[in-house]
């Protein structure tokens, strides 16, 4: 009887000292509780934890990759998106992420979500679309600071898609047409304005030299007999009348 008790104790002592040992990773480490109250981190390697005297609980402190669902948000002008995004971060203090939020995981991916639809929905519909890293540094430096309690440092957020109902998509495209046109018509009237600028100058630089005028129209007639054209409409200036001798009688008065 004895030695079957005996051999029941050493069983018991055996299983509690092979309790006692844990092994941590590199990336872990070990919150211990003494008798309910939060004693140290323990880790990585082999420690140490006394049963029934002692318990640990397990962080992990690798960089945590977190999806936060597609989310309804509604923008200041009143366009009905879905956005989902993800959520890089990482525990650095592992007693706080323990005694101070329930369940870190869940508590970030709440925050996360509600964070979405606060930040996007102060922001119009072109924005979500143009200015999506000033969005992302604008939301995660908001969930870092709220994180920050529980010890959780929020390294990077990406907004991942923007989705959009096919009637916005429809009126995107005709607002993008309408745009394009505008500025086809924009850029054609400012070429017409540069043309007749740079003619109105040659203009002025003709009148002050007559014979630069007769030295272009014969260029003229020299291109147009280059051309294959049986007909050759010859124009001739009333002011070159004035050149011929005897022949002023033909230059009607003014």
């Amino acid at each position: 009887m004895f030695e079957y008790f005996g051999i029941v104790f050493g069983a018991l002592v055996f299983l509690l000292l092979a309790s006692a040992f844990r092994i941590l990773l590199e990336y872990e480490r070990g919150v211990i509780f003494m008798l309910g109250r939060y004693y140290k981190i323990k880790g990585p390697g082999l420690i140490l934890v006394i049963p029934l005297i002692q318990q640990m609980e397990r962080v992990d402190l690798r960089t945590i990759v977190m999806d936060v669902p597609p989310q309804d948000v509604i923008s200041r002008d009143n366009v009905s998106v879905k956005v989902n995004a993800v959520v890089y971060f990482r525990v650095i203090d592992p007693d706080k992420a323990i005694i101070q939020v329930k369940n870190f995981f869940e508590a970030t991916s709440q925050l996360a979500q509600t964070t979405l639809r606060s930040v996007l929905g102060q922001h119009e519909l072109d924005e979500m679309l143009a200015e999506r890293d000033k969005l992302n540094i604008d939301i995660q430096t908001i969930l870092d600071q709220q994180t920050d309690a529980w010890g959780i440092k929020v390294a990077n957020v990406e907004i991942k898609h923007v989705d959009l109902d096919e009637s916005m998509i429809r009126a995107i495209a005709k607002q993008a047409e309408a745009e394009r046109t505008r500025r086809a018509k924009i850029i054609h009237a400012e070429g017409e304005m540069q043309a007749s600028e740079k003619l109105s100058q040659a203009a002025e630089i003709l009148a002050r030299q007559p014979q630069a005028i007769q030295l272009r129209y014969l260029q003229t007639l020299t291109e147009i007999a280059g051309e294959r054209s049986s007909t050759i409409v010859f124009p001739l200036p009333i002011d070159m009348l004035h050149e011929f001798p005897g022949k002023r009688r033909l230059v009607p008065k003014e």
